[in-house]
């Protein structure tokens, strides 16, 4: 694993973002005590302001988690805005609806217990911004189960883009630098790797990697 940014500039970056309320504080120290992994206010607070920049109405996740990121999400949405929650952990999901409601987000969100690549096939879009944050070697699946389902102007985030637990970082920056993939790379790098070069080479999207967080991938439709 590899630190994104230095202490000292993460700190600094947090401090000069938004502020969470209330529900995101005690979400916040919910997955500090427990070691349950976040995207974070420096990153919720960017995909707040990227939902509110384009007029985001409806957004997917793949992976929800128990809601951090969905709760940011919402609070960039109109009142009659949508957030679908993909989760297969049916104790993380209730946790999630229960943190939505005590944000007074309820309203706004559809909770879909079980796969986030079924329950995809079963919405028609469109999706003005989607997240994807589940399982790292499923990124490119994800993306090709969704791509189509993004109307112009509309946005992908991919989360972990640089690191996580399982993600080498040294490997699949050589990959990413040289298109050559060494020798061990696993099955959640090489994953982070090809969904990267698929969106970076598809024709459709703009793609940029944010330094925030665990590195973030953020694809933008232009055609």
């Amino acid at each position: 694993m590899v630190d994104v940014l230095r202490d000292d500039i993460a700190r600094f970056v947090r401090a000069a973002g938004p502020e969470p309320d209330e529900t995101l504080r005690e979400m916040d120290e919910y997955a500090a005590a427990e070691g349950f992994p976040n995207v974070g206010p420096e990153v919720g607070g960017v995909l707040e302001l990227l939902t509110r920049m384009i007029g985001a109405r409806r957004v997917f996740e793949f992976g929800s988690g128990y809601g951090y990121s969905a709760y940011w999400f919402a609070k960039g949405l109109p009142d009659d805005g949508t957030v679908v929650l993909t989760e297969v952990d049916e104790d993380e999901l209730e946790m999630a609806r229960e943190y939505m409601k005590a944000g007074g987000f309820d309203d706004l969100a559809r909770y879909e217990l079980g796969d986030a690549l079924e329950t995809v096939d079963r919405y028609d879009g469109p999706f003005d911004v989607v997240l994807i944050d589940h399982q790292k070697h499923r990124y490119p699946e994800a993306f090709e189960a969704v791509k189509s389902k993004v109307p112009v102007g509309g946005i992908l985030v991919a989360d972990n883009a640089m690191t996580a637990g399982s993600i080498q970082f040294e490997k699949l920056l050589e990959v990413i630098d040289t298109g050559r993939e060494p020798s061990g790379v696993n099955e959640d790098t090489r994953g982070i790797a090809t969904y990267l070069e698929a969106v970076r080479s598809d024709p459709a999207f703009e793609t940029v990697i944010l330094p925030l967080g665990e590195g973030i991938a953020v694809s933008y439709r232009t055609e």
